[in-house]
């Protein structure tokens, strides 16, 4: 009887506890869980696979150039909507929407500064803004960072990640800058100056066809991906299976449509060494 004399148990349920968003990020090539802080702390590439996550153009700058040293060029310029353009975002909402979510005023950080003590003006693209599509202001400043290059006589580096090339919202406009900033690098060559192309994933399209694919040197990241049109819609027009690894960037050097792939944390002493070797 003292069995069913006994008070009745009542069954407590935890709440899990809750873990804070932003502390983790799963790896994109092998699904490893990395925890934000060690990602931060090596350059923002998996340490299990090496997979290099996007990099935003001020972490590029805080990466490539001595501490205290990087001047920005052009740092208010921005974007106007000279077509007016409509669609399911206005061009204008767009651009606000991506100022707002990277801190930038438009695709491109500019500026000179010392990389190991050797001086040199950088021009580095952010694909997170707009894909890091190239508009009037990203070919402006562009073409005056190698312009001032040109007059200091100055190595010039372009860092590039664009998925997109020109930017649709400024049409002829943004056509343009192709050819203003391959003319400028054309002066800056018959200067005998030299220009190092960094090309990261993704670097696509109409900046591949201009600038980016003008370097004296260039440099990939691993496992980038590099061209004018996407592996996907080339299959679709040829109607033929790709090798593997088309328009990677072990593929290119393969290929020789590049001349060295660099990890990123290697960068830095990379772009050092090429400043030496080509002045």
């Amino acid at each position: 009887m003292a069995l069913f004399g006994k008070p009745k148990y009542t069954i407590v349920r935890l709440k899990k506890k809750e873990i804070p968003d932003g502390l983790w990020t799963k790896c994109e090539e092998c699904s490893e869980v990395l925890y934000n802080k060690t990602l931060e702390e090596n350059l923002k590439c998996c340490p299990k696979c090496n997979h290099h996550f996007v990099l935003g153009a001020y972490d590029r700058i805080n990466m490539i150039f001595d501490k205290a040293t990087f001047e920005e060029y052009d740092k208010d310029m921005v974007s106007v909507d000279p077509l007016d353009f409509k669609g399911p975002k206005t061009y204008k909402e767009k651009l606000a929407q991506d100022q707002s979510a990277t801190g930038l005023k438009d695709a491109v950080v500019s500026g000179e500064g010392l990389i190991e003590g050797k001086r040199a003006v950088v021009a580095v693209t952010d694909s997170r803004f707009i894909m890091g599509t190239m508009g009037s202001v990203v070919g402006e400043k562009i073409t005056r960072a190698i312009e001032a290059a040109t007059k200091k006589r100055l190595p010039v580096i372009i860092i590039s990640g664009s998925g997109g090339g020109a930017r649709m919202y400024e049409g002829m406009l943004s056509l343009m800058q192709m050819a203003k900033t391959s003319a400028a690098l054309a002066y800056h060559h018959r200067a005998n100056l030299p220009f190092i192309s960094v090309l990261t994933n993704p670097t696509m399209a109409g900046v591949m066809a201009s600038f980016a694919g003008l370097g004296d040197i260039t440099v990939a990241e691993p496992k980038a991906l590099i061209g004018f049109t996407g592996p996907r819609v080339i299959e679709q027009t040829i109607r033929q299976k790709l090798p593997v690894g088309f328009q990677r960037s072990e593929f290119l050097l393969d290929h020789g449509m590049i001349d060295i792939i660099t990890p990123r944390k290697a960068l830095k002493t990379t772009l050092s060494q090429l400043i030496d070797y080509l002045s």
